[in-house]
């Protein structure tokens, strides 16, 4: 599998049953490989329509924010010390403390939780 950053998160979550997975149309999501291992995994795979960049907003808005809220403040001495930074701000900022308007102005934690109290 390509991405690290969902192997991460698969080790950090355990089970992804059900979970989806959205990307754009490249290459490397698109590939057969690729959605094959996601379907192993039992993950549900949702991509993009080609020309359609309101599939993208909400992704497209976590990186302008990411960007804004810290890669511009930030100086990395090294490939290193931006993931180090990124993963920081994802798993103890963005995560558990940032609210978004997109799911009632709570966290994603909160709001996982409150989906799982269901």
């Amino acid at each position: 599998m390509r991405s690290n950053g969902l192997k991460a998160r698969m080790r950090a979550r355990g089970k992804v049953d059900g979970v989806l997975h959205h990307s754009d149309r490249g290459c490397a999501y698109a590939s057969g490989q690729y959605r094959d291992r996601l379907d192993a995994l039992g993950m549900r795979v949702s991509m993009s329509r080609a020309g359609d960049c309101g599939d993208n907003a909400i992704e497209e808005s976590f990186f302008s924010t990411l960007e804004a809220e810290l890669l511009c403040r930030n100086r990395f001495h090294g490939h290193a010390q931006a993931i180090v930074a990124v993963s920081e701000y994802i798993d103890h900022f963005f995560n558990p403390q940032r609210r978004h308007s997109t799911i009632g102005y709570v966290s994603p934690i909160e709001y996982e939780l409150r989906w799982q109290s269901r």
